[in-house]
C-alpha cells in the first residue's frame, strides 16, 4: 500500500535513497543491513534511526596500573616484545607485550594472526594508542583483539567519544560507523514541525541536530535515551503516530455511520442457549456495544479481556444486533486454528438463534469457496468467520455492518481499513486477549473506546504455578507420566525463537522423540512448520483424547481450547515474555480438574527472568501482568510486535518517553482542529514528519476526503 513517491516532499529524497547510495555499502552489505534494520530494502533514514546503545570514551587515558578490568579503555603504550605462536602450535595466540612508565604491562593477544601484519602494526620500541576491553587473565592484564591500534597521527583523527551500535553477524562497528557517517552527512535542512514555543521552552534540538548529536556525540551522556536529543526524536515519533491515528479516526468519522438498532430477539435467543449467565463486565460490554451500534457515528471499540473471559460470546451478541437489523457481520482471526476455534464456540449458539454462519480461510478453495462467496453477496450468510482471506478482492458482502477483529496487534492499520471498506460505514470491534496497559492503548489505538472484561469466567479453576530447574527435567517427566496413567492430558511447550528456528525445531522434535520413547502413542507433536491440515489433525487427536501429551512450539499460544487439559509444562520458560507465559498458562484451568503449570528454567537466571517468573507465581491477573511486563521489558514485546511487525516504536521507549504520549495526542488533536488538511505552514512541515516515520498512508486519507 505504498503510494506514488511524487507526493513525498523532494527535500526528503536523500533520506529515502537506498543504503547502497552510501559509501562502502554494496549489495552484500545491504543484505546484512536488511537483517539488522528489519527492513527488506533499508533506506538511509532507517539507518539514521538505528540509535547507539552506548559509547566508548577515549578522553580519559588511564595509566596501566589504574586500568580496571572489564572496561573499555584507551591507553598509550610502548611496544616491548613480540611472542609469536610456537611453530608446532599454530593455533596458539600471538602475544605482544606492551608497557608504560608505571612498570605495569599489557599483553595484546591475537588469534589466527599474520606475523608480518602485526610487526608493521606494532613495531617494537614504538609508541601506540590501543583501545579495547582489558581483562585479567592468568594474573596478567590482557586485551584480546583491540578495537583500535593507532599511532600519534591516527589518534589525532579518532573521535574521542564514539557511539556503539546494536549489530548483527557480519556487520562490525567499523562498517556501521562508516555508513552512519555517510548517512549523517546527507541530512538536509528540514522545516520545523514542532510547536516553536515548545522547542524553545524545552531547549530541544532540531530533528537533524538531534540525529547529528546521537551519531557524533561529544560526551557519553549525549546519547542517553533520557537526554534532549533522544527525547526530541521520541516525541517526533509519538506525534507522528498520534497524528496518523487521528487522521484515520477523522477519516472514519467523516464517513458518517449507519445506526443498526434491533429489538434484541436474536440476542435473547443466544443468551438463552448459553450454559451460564453473562458476567457483570460481559453484560456491561454488551450494553456499551449495543448503544454504539445504534448511533449514527461509526463504532471503534476495543474489548480487552484475559484468556477465556468470554470475548467471543460478547462479539457474537454484538453481531446478533446488526443481523437482526437485516445486515451482516464478519469475524476475523489471525490464524486458521483460531478461526476454526471461534467457529466451534459460535456455531451451536448461532444455530439456536437461527443465524447463518460460514467460514472462509485459505483452505476453502474452488467450488466450495465460490458457493460461500455467492451466498455472501446475496445476503444468505449472516456471519462470516475467517482469516485475512476475508480481505481478498473477490470477497463481497451484501451489507456488512460490523467487523470483529481478533488479536488486533497482529493486523496493521492497512488491514483494519481494508476490512471496513468492504461495507458502507462499517462498525469495528477489536478483541484482544493481551490486556494492554493504558499508555499502550493510547499509542496503538489513539482514542478508541474501551471495554474490559475483568472477571474470570464461570468454571475457571485457579492454576498451581511452580518453577523447576532444567536439571530436574526427569522428575517432571515422571510426574507427567503419572498424570497420563491417570487419564489426564498435558501440554509440553518448547520455545521457538525466530533466529534459530531450525535448532529450536530440532529441540522440540528431540523432546518429542524422547517422550514418545517413554509414553508411546499417547504423545503427539504440533509446530509452526506443519501444514494447516496436519496441525488441525494433531489438535483434534489431542482434544478428543486419542493422544494425551501434546508437545508443541508456541502455535498453541492463543485460543486453543481443550478443557480436559490440566497440565502445562513450559520448557526454557526464561526465554518467553511474561504476556506469552500468561497466555500459555491460560490454556489449562479451563475444566473441572485441578490444573498445574510447571515453568522449567535453565539456571542461572538473569534478574529480569527471575522477576518475570516470580510475578507469574504470584498472580493470574492479566492486567497486572501486562503492567509488570511493560515495566520489565519496554513496549515492543508486550504486544508481541517484535515478531509480528506491528507499529512498534523505532526510537521511543515507552518506559522512558511514555509520559509524552498524552501531550502528543493533545497536540495532534489541536493541529487537526485548526488545520484538518495539514495545509498551513506547520501542517506542511508535519507532512515531512509523517513520511520520516513511515506514517504516510495517513496523508492519503486527507486527500480521500
Amino acid at each position: 500500500m505504498h503510494y506514488s513517491v511524487s507526493m513525498r516532499p523532494l527535500v526528503l529524497n536523500s533520506l529515502f535513497a537506498a543504503l547502497t547510495s552510501l559509501p562502502g555499502v554494496g549489495p552484500k552489505l545491504e543484505l546484512l543491513y536488511a537483517k539488522l534494520l528489519e527492513r527488506e530494502q533499508p533506506r538511509v533514514i532507517d539507518l539514521l534511526l538505528h540509535l547507539p546503545s552506548g559509547a566508548i570514551d577515549r578522553r580519559a587515558r588511564p595509566k596501566l596500573n589504574e586500568v580496571l578490568p572489564g572496561q573499555v579503555v584507551t591507553v598509550d603504550v610502548t611496544v616491548l616484545e613480540h611472542r609469536p605462536s610456537p611453530p608446532n602450535r599454530p593455533r596458539a595466540p600471538y602475544r605482544i607485550v606492551t608497557g608504560d612508565d608505571t612498570d605495569a604491562t599489557l599483553t595484546l593477544t591475537f588469534f589466527h594472526a599474520r606475523k608480518d601484519y602485526l610487526e608493521k602494526l606494532l613495531p617494537v620500541g614504538e609508541k601506540r594508542y590501543v583501545s579495547g576491553t582489558a581483562e585479567i587473565y592468568d594474573g596478567m592484564l590482557q586485551m584480546v583483539h583491540p578495537d583500535r591500534v593507532v599511532d600519534e597521527k591516527g589518534f589525532a583523527d579518532l573521535p574521542l567519544v564514539e557511539p556503539v551500535y546494536p549489530l548483527t553477524e557480519g556487520l562490525g562497528h567499523g562498517l556501521v560507523r562508516r555508513a552512519m557517517d555517510g548517512a549523517v552527512s546527507k541530512l538536509p535542512d528540514l522545516p520545523e514541525w514542532q510547536d516553536e514555543a515548545w522547542v524553545a521552552r524545552e531547549r530541544m534540538p532540531t530533528f537533524a541536530d538531534a540525529l547529528r548529536q546521537l551519531h557524533r556525540p561529544h560526551e557519553p551522556h549525549d546519547i542517553v535515551p533520557e537526554g534532549p536529543s533522544w527525547t526530541r526524536l521520541a516525541y517526533d515519533e509519538l506525534l507522528a503516530g498520534q497524528l496518523a491515528l487521528a487522521l484515520v479516526r477523522a477519516h472514519m468519522r467523516r464517513q458518517s455511520g449507519r445506526g443498526s438498532s434491533s429489538e434484541g430477539h436474536l440476542r435473547a435467543k443466544i443468551l438463552k442457549a448459553l450454559p451460564y449467565a453473562l458476567t457483570h463486565s460481559q453484560q456491561q460490554a454488551v450494553n456499551d456495544i449495543i448503544n454504539d451500534l445504534a448511533l449514527p457515528q461509526r463504532m471503534l471499540r476495543l474489548l480487552q479481556g484475559d484468556v477465556g473471559s468470554g470475548k467471543t460470546v460478547v462479539a457474537l451478541v454484538a453481531a446478533a444486533a446488526v443481523i437482526e437489523a437485516g445486515r451482516q457481520a464478519a469475524f476475523m482471526a489471525p490464524t486458521e486454528i483460531l478461526a476454526r476455534q471461534h467457529l466451534k464456540t459460535i456455531e451451536p449458539l448461532a444455530e439456536a438463534a437461527g443465524i447463518r454462519v460460514a467460514i472462509l480461510t485459505g483452505r476453502e478453495r474452488g467450488s466450495g469457496r465460490k458457493e460461500i462467496l455467492d451466498r455472501l453477496v446475496l445476503g444468505d450468510i449472516d456471519l462470516l468467520i475467517g482469516t485475512h482471506a476475508l480481505f481478498q478482492e473477490d470477497v463481497a458482502f451484501h451489507d456488512l455492518a460490523l467487523a470483529v477483529v481478533d488479536e488486533q496487534h497482529r493486523f496493521g492499520v492497512h488491514q483494519r481499513l481494508a476490512l471496513t471498506q468492504k461495507g458502507d460505514a462499517v462498525d469495528v470491534l477489536v478483541l484482544t486477549a493481551t490486556p494492554i496497559p493504558r499508555t499502550l492503548v493510547l499509542s496503538y489505538f489513539g482514542d478508541m473506546d474501551i471495554s474490559e472484561l475483568r472477571e474470570k469466567p464461570a468454571g475457571r479453576q485457579p492454576i498451581d504455578t511452580r518453577t523447576i530447574a532444567l536439571s530436574r527435567v526427569e522428575e517432571v517427566e515422571d510426574a507427567v507420566g503419572r498424570a497420563i496413567s491417570e487419564g489426564k492430558r498435558a501440554y509440553w511447550v518448547c520455545p521457538l525463537v525466530e533466529e534459530s528456528e531450525k535448532i529450536d525445531l530440532a529441540a522440540a522434535e528431540e523432546r518429542y522423540a524422547e517422550l514418545r520413547k517413554r509414553f508411546g502413542k499417547s504423545v503427539d507433536l504440533v509446530h509452526g512448520k506443519m501444514k494447516g491440515a496436519e496441525k488441525d489433525a494433531a489438535m483434534e487427536r489431542f482434544s478428543t483424547g486419542k493422544t494425551q501429551l501434546l508437545v508443541a512450539t508456541t502455535v498453541i499460544e492463543v485460543g486453543v481450547d481443550v478443557p480436559e487439559a490440566t497440565i502445562m509444562v513450559i520448557e526454557h520458560a526464561e526465554r518467553f515474555g511474561l504476556a506469552q507465559l500468561h497466555q500459555l498458562r491460560g490454556r489449562v484451568g479451563r475444566g473441572s480438574g485441578q490444573s498445574t503449570c510447571l515453568l522449567i528454567y535453565k539456571a542461572p537466571l538473569g534478574e529480569t527472568a527471575k522477576a518475570r517468573l516470580a510475578i507469574l507465581r504470584e498472580t493470574e491477573d492479566g492486567f497486572r501482568i501486562a503492567e509488570e511486563d511493560l515495566r520489565l521489558r519496554g513496549e515492543g514485546d508486550v504486544l508481541g510486535t517484535r515478531q509480528s511487525g506491528s507499529p512498534g516504536f523505532q526510537v521511543a521507549r515507552i518506559e522512558i518517553h511514555g509520559k509524552y504520549l498524552g501531550a502528543a495526542r493533545d497536540d495532534a488533536a489541536l493541529v487537526l482542529n485548526r488545520d484538518s488538511a495539514l495545509a498551513s505552514e506547520r501542517g506542511q512541515a508535519l507532512r515531512h514528519l509523517l513520511y520520516l516515520f513511515g506514517k504516510d498512508e495517513a496523508i492519503k486519507l486527507i486527500r480521500a476526503g
